[in-house]
């Protein structure tokens, strides 16, 4: 029962400046010579949904251990429930820690792959009269373990034979009764103060065929069983998991007593994470795909890791993002404003920015030649000048921002309206002359003038308040824009999640993009000049070319650190 899997780690682990709990845990084990010096972590999910952002910062944790301390980390996945589990979540969450730039141990392992050392450990228990069959149902088992203030009642099978219950555990492995028929459960102690531990569930029976094993099993351990037996095979050292266990704790330890092995993996708990405005439920973000409310598991609304990878997130603003919300032992929620903050910092000097005009409306320059097209120069990012400059047409039409322009202007507003100027970025001073409306009383042109001795780099003098970004249309491309916000609404709470669903979560516009954009590819990431930064969709195309907004100009993270 103590085989060792082949790939531990041989050499002691060096000792890390502890900026957290849990390194302090780890250092103080290294210093009294616990587990031999040796660093082992895991990563354990359980292969029933898409990882969202939640599990990346398990995935930080546990394999930032694992590098920090020059030790390992294994990937395994806890397939003990296969009424819910799927290949597809196992690719699916390998994808995502390998995305997230972290490497496991050897090859991914499972809790499937110790079925048998767990159905003989089992027996030992039986044989050590630790555990027995029971026949009561999960009600009944449900409504005798007591609350609180109340203990619970034994089982009336409680004191069965050791021989009894090895026959009928060996009958349930085999087939002979339905779900819910019977169960093995730990006999410890039903007034224990800790209800975690009134004799707890081992083994349920469940006639389903899992994704690795076939049908070859019957019953299938509960996760408090299988949980510190998978570690103790593997010989973890610290098997770090969040909050909510640290009430299972006493039943981890209780498990592993007989456990033939003088060295125990030791759990230790850290809180999860919540963010605002996020759902943080495997459970509730399936009800959404389920009710299709959402596109799909990978939903750039959704805050699974492969939404926000679709979304335009990057691995490296994900990690930073978990390194500045820390580890801590108490529950809290972070402000979705951090993460934002977090892609803005990672891309803001690597993204080139062209322009792009979201909701177009057409500008004719009365006059300025026609059929003439010359190029103007703009900086492909003018916070890094590294990334040098490019030549964008410009002509006699060309298309602004709707928002751009307004016919009857607020105070302080700087942009184009009748009579006043504005600069066009990169190319002329332009004047509203005069607009043409639809039957409707949209507004369908904007006539102006430009002066032509107002080119950017010419040397004018003359200044105006208000530039906007602009693209030619002769040469503009079309662009799909899927401008995204928040899947559930500000105010929510998030217990009646689909009732707080943001149904204006998701706007499709009809845009106009730089002749540059036509060349773009799924994963290219921009800041779209004066409108925010986009990544390419998948579903963008050399004839359709779509993307997504990641996420706005406006930083109010970085302005409340401010305050």
């Amino acid at each position: 029962m103590s085989e060792v899997n082949e790939n531990l780690a041989t050499e002691t682990a060096e000792e890390v400046v502890a900026v957290n709990f849990i390194e302090a845990e780890i250092n103080k084990d290294n210093e009294e010579g616990v587990y031999g010096g040796r660093v082992h972590t895991r990563f354990p999910p359980e292969p029933n949904g898409y990882l969202h952002i939640g599990h990346a910062k398990s995935i930080c944790l546990n394999f930032g251990l694992g590098q920090a301390y020059k030790g390992l980390t294994n990937l395994r996945f806890d397939d003990t429930n296969p009424e819910k589990e799927d290949v597809e979540y196992v690719n699916s969450i390998k994808e995502d820690v390998e995305w997230l730039g972290f490497q496991w141990n050897g090859t991914e392992l499972y809790a499937s792959d110790y079925f048998d050392q767990m159905y003989d450990y089992a027996k030992v228990l039986i044989q050590k009269g630790k555990a027995y069959v029971d026949d009561q149902t999960a009600e009944q088992i449900r409504q005798t373990r007591g609350d609180f203030s109340t203990p619970g009642t034994n089982s009336p099978f409680r004191d069965r034979s050791v021989e009894e219950n090895l026959k009928l555990f060996e009958e349930m492995k085999n087939g002979v009764y339905a779900d819910g028929e019977k169960v093995l459960r730990a006999k410890i102690d039903m007034a224990d103060p800790n209800i975690v531990m009134r004799d707890p569930v081992l083994y349920r029976i469940v006639n389903a065929d899992h994704h690795r094993t076939g049908s070859a099993w019957k019953i299938y351990p509960m996760y408090d069983f299988a949980h510190p037996i998978e570690d103790a095979i593997e010989r973890i050292t610290h098997s770090v998991c969040t909050l909510e266990f640290e009430v299972h704790r006493p039943l981890y330890n209780w498990v592993l007593e007989d456990w033939a092995d003088s060295e125990k993996p030791r759990q230790i708990e850290f809180a999860r994470l919540n963010v605002t405005n996020m759902v943080m439920s495997k459970r509730k973000l399936r009800a959404l795909v389920e009710a299709n409310l959402v596109a799909g598991w990978d939903d750039p609304r959704m805050p699974t890791i492969s939404g926000l990878r679709r979304r335009g997130y990057t691995p490296a603003a994900i990690r930073d993002f978990c390194e500045r919300i820390g580890v801590a032992k108490a529950d809290s929620t972070v402000d979705v404003a951090l993460l934002e903050f977090c892609i803005r910092e990672d891309l803001k000097l690597k993204a080139p920015r062209p322009m792009v005009v979201i909701d177009p409306v057409k500008v004719i320059i009365d006059n300025y030649p026609e059929g003439q097209i010359e190029m103007v120069t703009v900086e492909n990012n003018p916070e890094n000048e590294e990334m040098g400059s490019r030549e964008v047409a410009f002509g006699r039409e060309i298309y602004i921002e709707r928002n751009d322009f307004m016919e009857e202007p607020i105070k302080k507003f700087f942009r184009l309206a009748p009579g006043k100027e504005v600069r066009l970025k990169g190319a002329y001073f332009v004047t509203c002359q005069c607009i043409v409306k639809d039957d409707a009383g949209n507004i369908t042109e904007i006539h102006c003038t430009y002066d032509p001795e107002t080119k950017s780099g010419s040397g004018c003098t003359r200044k105006v308040k208000g530039t906007l970004h602009w693209v030619e249309a002769s040469t503009a491309v079309d662009v799909e824009a899927r401008l995204y916000d928040y899947l559930l609404k500000e105010y929510s709470d998030g217990k009646d999640f689909l009732g707080d669903f943001n149904p204006e979560s998701l706007q499709v516009m009809h845009s106009k993009g730089e002749a540059c954009l036509g060349t773009t590819k799924p994963g290219d990431h921009f800041q779209f000049l004066r409108q925010g930064y986009y990544v390419t969709d998948k579903d963008s195309t050399p004839d359709h070319i779509v993307v997504n907004r990641i996420v706005g100009l406006r930083d109010s993270w970085a302005k409340q650190q401010k305050k």
